[in-house]
Parts: C-alpha cells; sequence; structure tokens
C-alpha cells in the first residue's frame, strides 16, 4: 500500500498545481491544500461503507521526501548567490534588508504578546519576517517585472533575508532542540555557528575543490555528484544538530562560481520541484484544519499588523536603492508574499515537538498559524502584485508630486 499512498500523492499535486497554475496562483498553497484533504484529519474522517477510512498516511517515504524538498530548495537559492556581486551592492542591499528587519522586529512583539515566552514569539518572527523568494521571483516574471527597476531592492532584500534566515534557522534549531532553554542551548548554538563558520570558509575558498568534482561532461555523475555533496552535507549538519536547510542554502553558494553551475541548475530543476512539492503536501498532511480555529484570530491580527508593515518598509527598500513612487510602491507590495521559508520555520516546532524537546500542543498550533498565514498572505501577495496599479497611482499622487517617473524599463 505504500506504494498506492505514494502514487494516490503524486496524482493530487499534479492536479492540484495544475489547477492553480490555471487560476493564475502560486502552486504552494494548493499543494497544502491537497495534503490536508487526503490526510487523517479531513478523508482519515469519513469512515466508508464496508471499506472503513480511507487516507494517505505519513509513511516514511513521504517524511523523507519532505527533508529533501527542503534541502533542494536551500540548495538551489544558495545556486543563485554570487558573493562578488553581492559585495559589489552591498551598499544599498544592506540598508534595504536592515529596514526590513523591521518585519522581524514586529513578529517578535506579536508572538511575546501572544504567547507570553521567548521561544514561541521567536518562532513567529521568523515566521512573519521572511518573505517567498520563489513566489515573489516567479510573480515578477510573470507580470514581466524581472527586467524592471523595481525587481532589484525586491532581489536585494531577498538576499540579505535569506542570510540572516540561514543564521536564524541554527539558532531556532539548537534553541527548540535544546527544550527552549537559552542558557542550556548555549552550546548548541555555538556549535551552529561554528559550523556556519566552516561553511562559509568552505565557500569563499573551496571554489577549485568544487569545481573539480563536477569537472566532468557526463551530465549523469555532474548530478550523482552534486546531489550527493549536498545530501550528505546536509545529512551530516543535522546529525551534529544544525539545521539541514543551512547546510544545503551553503553548499549551494560553494557551487555557484563553478563552471558547472547552470548545467547542475538545469539537471536538478525536476527534481528540486518534485521533491519541493513533496513538502509542501507534506505541510498539509501532517496540520490539523481542526486548529485554524484556534488560531483564525491570531492569523488575522498578523495579516492585519504585517501586511501594511511588509508594505512600508519595502516602500523604503525601493527609495533605499532610488526608486520614485510607483516603482517603490510595487516594491512594497511585493514583499508582502510569505511561503516556502515560513513553512519550514514552522517545521522545527514539529522537529521538536517529535523530539520531545518542544511542547506538542505549542508545536501544533504554531504549525497552524504558518500553514495559515502562508496561505492568505500566498494568494494576498501575488493579488497586490497582479493589481498594483491602483496603489502606484496612490503612492505617486500623495508622495512623489513633484518627481517625474524616472523609472528605467517600462511595466
Amino acid at each position: 500500500m505504500a506504494l498506492l499512498d505514494v502514487g494516490v500523492m503524486f496524482v493530487a499535486v499534479a492536479v492540484a498545481g495544475a489547477l492553480a497554475n490555471r487560476l493564475g496562483q502560486s502552486v504552494i498553497p494548493a499543494y497544502i491544500l491537497v495534503g490536508m484533504l487526503l490526510g487523517e484529519f479531513v478523508l482519515g474522517q469519513i469512515a466508508l461503507p464496508a471499506v472503513g477510512t480511507v487516507y494517505v498516511p505519513e509513511t516514511e517515504f513521504i517524511s523523507l521526501g519532505a527533508e529533501l524538498g527542503i534541502v533542494f530548495l536551500l540548495f538551489f537559492l544558495g545556486l543563485e548567490f554570487n558573493l562578488d556581486r553581492l559585495l559589489a551592492r552591498r551598499g544599498p542591499i544592506g540598508t534595504a534588508g536592515t529596514i526590513d528587519l523591521a518585519n522581524f522586529g514586529v513578529g517578535l512583539v506579536l508572538g511575546w504578546l501572544v504567547f507570553g515566552a521567548f521561544l514561541p514569539a521567536f518562532l513567529i518572527a521568523g515566521i512573519v519576517y521572511i518573505s517567498s523568494s520563489a513566489v515573489i521571483t516567479k510573480s515578477l516574471i510573470d507580470l514581466g517585472w524581472i527586467a524592471n527597476d523595481e525587481a532589484e531592492p525586491m532581489l536585494g532584500t531577498l538576499v540579505y533575508e535569506d542570510l540572516f534566515i540561514a543564521v536564524y534557522l541554527s539558532v531556532a534549531s539548537a534553541l527548540v532542540l535544546g527544550s527552549g532553554d537559552v542558557a542550556a542551548a548555549a552550546t548548541d548554538v555555538g556549535i551552529a555557528l561554528a559550523f556556519i563558520a566552516g561553511l562559509l570558509a568552505v565557500v569563499r575558498f573551496g571554489t577549485p575543490l568544487f569545481d573539480r568534482l563536477v569537472a566532468t561532461d557526463n551530465r549523469e555523475f555532474v548530478a550523482l555528484r552534486a546531489v550527493a555533496a549536498v545530501v550528505f552535507v546536509a545529512g551530516a549538519a543535522l546529525a551534529l544538530g544544525v539545521s539541514e536547510a543551512v547546510a544545503a542554502f551553503f553548499v549551494g553558494m560553494a557551487f555557484a562560481p563553478t563552471a558547472q553551475a547552470h548545467t547542475i541548475e538545469t539537471i536538478l530543476e525536476p527534481v528540486r520541484d518534485l521533491f519541493a512539492a513533496v513538502f509542501f503536501f507534506w505541510i498539509g498532511l501532517v496540520t490539523n484544519p481542526a486548529l485554524f480555529a484556534d488560531v483564525a484570530a491570531l492569523v488575522a491580527l498578523a495579516v492585519v499588523v504585517t501586511t501594511p508593515s511588509k508594505v512600508v518598509t519595502g516602500y523604503l527598500a525601493g527609495r533605499a536603492f532610488d526608486l520614485d513612487a510607483r516603482r517603490s510602491t510595487r516594491v512594497g507590495l511585493g514583499m508582502t508574499t510569505r511561503g516556502e521559508f515560513s513553512l519550514i520555520i514552522a517545521t522545527i516546532a514539529v522537529t521538536g515537538a517529535n523530539a520531545g524537546t518542544f511542547d506538542p500542543a505549542l508545536a501544533g498550533t504554531i504549525n497552524a498559524f504558518a500553514v495559515g498565514y502562508v496561505l492568505v498572505m500566498a494568494v494576498l501577495g501575488t493579488t497586490l502584485m497582479g493589481y498594483a496599479a491602483p496603489f502606484e497611482s496612490i503612492a505617486t499622487a500623495w508622495l512623489d508630486r513633484d518627481v517625474s517617473d524616472g523609472g528605467g524599463a517600462s511595466g
């Protein structure tokens, strides 16, 4: 039956993805929703005559496939990094990213007011802070904004967020798996940061080694060696108590300057998308929709508080790149989308609950909040980008009356 369960999963995500694409929406909410519908908390509650309950269980393949989905998502994110290009634009990127950090502070205050404790507040802060690189990049391409001036501050801010979240994930994992005691987890945090420092050294000085590793014209060997490197390092990191996502991110950065980087992307992109779909399906599978009633008020509050904060910080990020009000407004609207990384943060709480180091009820609440929040923000963010014109007109009338449109490419 395990093979049949996996087959049902792939049929479900294929249909859900096609439907979402037809509706012009991100596939992420579709994969999550179909996972919830087919899981034990929805379909599993329906008893069929002469059959009983039939649903897709959380098999070992699905849980491991979800973990690989996280690894490949972060690996590809690292492949997009070029340290030299990043350093060349460090000024405006640093300014925009620092402004954007205000959203982490907003999330920390929100989490503290709701839960009254540091660790859940810390997780909530990460969930509401990080924008979705995957959804935003796809929307930029679909809307034709990718060649426009507004794309640079959006992508630059995402770079800053991703670097920040790499450190954040390691610290959060150490704190959660260390029973939530900051003092007791200090050693684990130190190990995590030392591991990151080591990976940074590999990224900075290990390019020749990675170049030799994939120096072959055989595409099969290129794929096998790249996958071997990222999965092995991610597994080793996890064994040391460091986030596998962080390790995968830095392995991607190490491969980015190699001559085979483009080949690796081309060959492994379908693999990434396949396991990413499994990850989002798994998120839905382990989420009890009944908990949404308990977190509905928190989700609504978070949407109301964090949408304006992202719009404002995104607008200021656009200004940091010397954009006018219209294009800065596009930056603000685009940055509101949340997605894959918010869900990855939520899995830390689930992992802690499974390991017995985090309150299972609290983990369920945080996971349900993250799923509900991402479902709303993924749809809201893409909708705001698609219907940006009225907001641009208002911003231009109020904030840029005396400045003519100085944007580059049209659109």
